[in-house]
């Protein structure tokens, strides 16, 4: 029964008490709110984000409060840096660090492009502008990672309302990309995910069609040495083996 972020909280720290190392926690703009970084602070984890331009979420203690009032100051004070996203998106940015009354000091990189402005915070303020926008940009991974769990892996298609049980799909959708993800790397030449997904799956399938055809063999077998150990006559065999050789060119034609 409780949020989303409240459960983002308590995951984050049951990772982290489980072991789990991290130089920083990335989150979309949905998370990054003052009160879900004084946890994170709290629990010892630097975050990174974009952050919603909504004054009501957003309310600084220097004398600009907002982020576009903090944008229009500043950007007539720093030296903007050109930077690209792709081959086709361009950007300009700067960097400012500021105080919040809970999610105490911030730096944030104001990414401005033809149509947008971004800014995205860190509450780490010793890391560099570009060194910033390089982990954000991770988040386009991280997107197009759940697109593709979706479509080919069964992610968030559970029918089940058993928390184990749910756990369970998820860590098998998860476990089956990451093997698909890691294939793909290896490869000398890399497909997208879904492509190579669908290679495998008909490899998975003609793998599954040989060993239909190994136990078909193996079962005809087994009734010809139950032939011949009971001293049946030779026409019993031939009889078997013409039924085994049809069944088996049966079982290809309809594979």
């Amino acid at each position: 029964m409780d949020g989303k972020s409240k459960i983002a909280i308590d995951m984050v720290a049951m990772a982290l008490k489980s072991g789990v190392y991290a130089d920083c926690l990335l989150v979309d703009s949905w998370y990054s709110k003052p009160a879900f970084m004084k946890e994170m602070n709290n629990l010892g984890l630097k975050v990174i984000s974009r952050i919603t331009n909504n004054n009501k979420i957003w309310n600084f203690t220097a004398k600009e409060k907002t982020l576009n009032a903090i944008y229009e100051k500043f950007k007539k004070l720093k030296t903007e840096k050109a930077g690209t996203y792709g081959k086709k998106i361009k950007f300009k940015y700067f960097s400012v660090i500021v105080e919040h009354k809970n999610a105490g000091r911030i730096k944030i990189v104001f990414i401005k492009t033809k149509e947008k402005l971004i800014p995205i915070a860190s509450t780490d303020t010793e890391i560099n502008d570009e060194e910033i926008i390089e982990i954000y940009k991770r988040r386009w991974d991280i997107e197009q990672g759940y697109k593709e769990l979706r479509e080919h892996f069964g992610f968030g298609k559970e029918e089940n309302r058993i928390y184990e049980a749910l756990i369970a799909r998820i860590t098998l959708s998860f476990f089956s990309y990451n093997i698909v993800s890691y294939i793909n790397r290896m490869s000398n030449e890399p497909k997208t995910i879904g492509g190579l997904f669908k290679d495998l799956e008909c490899e998975l399938h003609t793998l599954s069609i040989a060993m239909q055809a190994f136990i078909e063999i193996m079962e005809k077998i087994a009734q010809i040495d139950e032939i011949v150990q009971n001293n049946k006559d030779f026409t019993s065999i031939i009889a078997t083996l013409r039924s085994t050789t049809q069944d088996l060119l049966g079982f290809r034609c309809e594979s």
